[in-house]
């Protein structure tokens, strides 16, 4: 586990946040996939595996942590702040209704990062009261992998960067093909699920996902300002 502030440095500068989720992808395929969405860019990577038992997890998120290690990439756990340490990810994501930011500190470690998921644009500014270290909202669009969420659409992106200080990833059903749709109302940073984990080359796929957000980020630092 790298030092928090290196690994803030690099949230900072990521736009592409990939989550390994194992509904999509078998548990054995789980490590090749890793090294896919790596190769292919991906910035920050996490795992969720919400049908499986914490205990079921370590070996693999072991090894996941040490692969992201060796890549330069933050690794975060979904839901699990206990097993940080055990596996030496380097950090958490946890949900509205999951424990406080200072208890999954409390718990995980304060050198770890911590990253929470909002729903509203006023969800988003109660988050940052917490002082996590970067925030996931969304889903933007329907997603299967929140069939439950109401999506909450492109309208708020603009207000939450501007009002919101911290990391901002914007999430759910965001793919290549609307990834500049998304870029054009104002996010800056972005997850990407099943359109890596389901794409027939991840890493093809990541690699082209990454090089939109990079001419989007070229053509906003080349833009006159008013």
């Amino acid at each position: 586990m790298k030092a928090r502030s290196e690994q803030q440095e690099r949230l900072a500068g990521a736009r592409l946040y990939g989550i390994l989720d194992l509904s999509y992808v078998r548990e054995g395929e789980a490590v090749a996939m890793t090294r896919k969405l790596l190769a292919g860019g991906v910035q920050v990577l996490q795992l969720r595996a919400k049908a499986f038992s914490a205990s079921q997890l370590v070996p693999l998120a072991r090894e996941l942590s040490g692969i992201c290690r060796e890549a330069g990439v933050p690794f975060i756990i979904n839901d699990h702040p206990d097993l940080v340490s055990e596996t030496g990810a380097d950090g958490v994501h946890i949900g509205q209704d999951d424990l406080s930011v200072e208890e999954v500190r409390r718990r995980a470690g304060a050198g770890v990062l911590v990253g929470k998921s909002t729903h509203s644009l006023a969800q988003a500014l109660a988050a940052e009261n917490e002082a996590p270290d970067y925030l996931g909202f969304g889903p933007l669009f329907a997603t299967p992998t929140k069939p439950d969420y109401i999506p909450v659409g492109l309208t708020d992106i603009v207000e939450v960067y501007r009002r919101v200080s911290l990391p901002v990833f914007c999430i759910g059903g965001i793919k290549k093909e609307n990834l500049p749709e998304v870029l054009a109302a104002g996010a800056e940073r972005v997850v990407i699920v099943s359109g890596l984990l389901l794409a027939n080359d991840p890493k093809t796929h990541t690699h082209a996902c990454v090089s939109i957000l990079n001419a989007s980020g070229d053509a906003a630092a080349t833009r006159p300002t008013r």
